[in-house]
């Protein structure tokens, strides 16, 4: 069924500007059915069983499968067809889209998007964005742009803007174990035994759009204080939503972590999204996770 467009949104170019992303954004699919906003699903492995990420497996039971299953499971990119179909129903060849995805260094959406214009829309004005990031600040990304469109910019100076914002992106994540790393092949089966002996909570980060550790703190308190100073410190609150709160499994910690940002900086506007299965995968449940753009 074709997503019916949003009212009024026309450029200057008087072609129609439509978004399209995908399940990596962390965007519920009601927000993005009632923007108009295709979200096309990541693929999930589970040994030999695939699933459409959202459409066909939830998040929650992804955390289950994942806390019970002896192999990690793993994800790919949406194959191109699903883009072709998104792009048949958007009227691509009379319309502006707008791809806005994950960074290229971890998933090959914007590589599939880009083999589905090639394929069946070569000449169509189809701009496929790589925003270097994944997650909430790619779901942050979606929804700015989507507002641009509704207030009427054309979508060059849309484009502008992400890509002056994607150098300020920021995404910390602070895990609970070191088994799923250690699972993945990030860290050695001995290094993730002393870091589990000495209690050793590492800070990831995505850095030039890969996913690279921050800092290690021992004990989960200490990695808490660490992971709030560095909001603080880098965070520039002149954003609505100054700030992202995600988890993996770990909804009551992000909601206290919410009510510890909502008091310090007299600020309600913080939602909370869920960790991503790609993010997931490798972090573990317990994961808590947060996106902001940084000072300038």
């Amino acid at each position: 069924m074709a997503v019916p467009p949003p009212p009024n949104i026309i450029s200057k170019e008087v072609r129609v500007i439509r978004i399209i992303t995908d399940t990596l954004s962390g965007l519920s699919p009601q927000w993005a059915a009632e923007h108009g906003i295709p979200l096309i699903p990541q693929v999930i492995y589970f040994g030999e069983e695939s699933f459409l990420e959202i459409q066909e497996m939830s998040i929650e039971e992804f955390i289950r499968r994942l806390k019970s299953s002896s192999v990690l499971p793993r994800t790919a990119a949406p194959p191109p067809g699903l883009f072709i179909k998104a792009f048949e129903e958007l009227d691509a060849a009379h319309n502006t889209i707008l791809c806005i995805h994950p960074t290229a260094e971890l998933s090959g959406t914007v590589r599939s998007a880009q083999i589905a214009k090639a394929e069946a829309f070569p000449n169509a004005d189809i701009r496929i964005i790589d925003t270097r990031t994944i997650g909430a600040q790619l779901g942050v990304l979606v929804q700015m742009a989507d507002s641009w469109v509704r207030e009427g910019l054309d979508a060059d100076t849309i484009v502008r803007r992400l890509e002056e914002l994607i150098p300020r992106l920021r995404t910390y994540f602070l895990v609970d174990t070191l088994e799923y790393l250690q699972r993945g092949g990030r860290i050695g089966g001995a290094a993730a035994l002393v870091g589990q002996l000495l209690q050793i909570k590492p800070i990831l980060t995505i850095r030039d759009g890969k996913v690279d550790v921050y800092a290690r703190e021992r004990t989960k308190k200490r990695g808490l204080e660490r992971f709030r100073e560095i909001i603080l410190e880098e965070m520039d609150q002149s954003f609505s939503p100054c700030l992202v709160i995600q988890h993996c499994d770990a909804r009551q910690e992000a909601e206290e972590l919410v009510s510890f940002f909502r008091q310090r900086l007299g600020r309600q506007d913080i939602p909370v999204f869920d960790v991503v299965p790609a993010i997931a995968t490798h972090a573990g449940p317990g994961t808590l996770g947060a996106s902001f753009f940084a000072k300038p």
